[in-house]
């Protein structure tokens, strides 16, 4: 999407989106609390924070996990948009948003599956979670994000074929 005036990108929250992935090429799906919609994390980035901050946040709060448990290989190099259905739009500090603009980020699991916990925040995003296919998000996710899920992975796609075809990976499918 093509802005027309620096106003328009105010109709837009600003956000991130985290896409988790382990040794075996899989990325993080997660259930909302409440609904049988499934997404990748993501979160609104707070005044006066940069979107890295906010990626390492909204990663504590919604998965449990700390930097020390992930390796980043990766950003979208712009923001992404997606428009909102009116069904769906809330009201944010007295202004009604069209949609989210978000940053992407990829991040290597590197902990212990132990190492999640959907339940440390006051406020729970999710209540389950699975390993699923790279592009299963892309299908899956509610209609409207789908275009932006198929975005953000055809960009970040190069990250994942560095896991995919590692040594480790490699093995790992020979095996099998």
């Amino acid at each position: 999407m093509t802005f027309q005036s620096q106003n328009e990108w105010h109709e837009y929250r600003e956000n991130v989106a985290i896409v988790l992935c382990n040794d075996h090429a899989q990325v993080l799906w997660a259930r909302r609390i409440g609904h049988d919609g499934w997404q990748f994390p993501q979160g609104g980035v707070d005044r006066h924070e940069s979107t890295l901050e906010a990626v390492y946040r909204e990663m504590e709060e919604e998965l449990g996990l700390k930097p020390k448990h992930v390796e980043l290989l990766g950003s979208t190099k712009n923001w992404l948009t997606y428009d909102i259905p009116e069904r769906y739009v809330r009201v944010q500090n007295r202004r009604k948003l069209k949609g989210q603009k978000q940053k992407w980020f990829m991040f290597k699991f590197v902990g212990e599956e132990s190492d999640f916990c959907l339940d440390c925040s006051t406020h729970p995003e999710f209540d389950d979670w699975k390993w699923v296919n790279y592009w299963t998000p892309a299908d899956r996710v509610i209609s409207f994000k789908r275009d932006v899920y198929r975005k953000a992975l055809r960009e970040l796609e190069p990250f994942i074929d560095q896991i995919h075809n590692s040594p480790d990976i490699v093995q790992h499918m020979v095996n099998q």
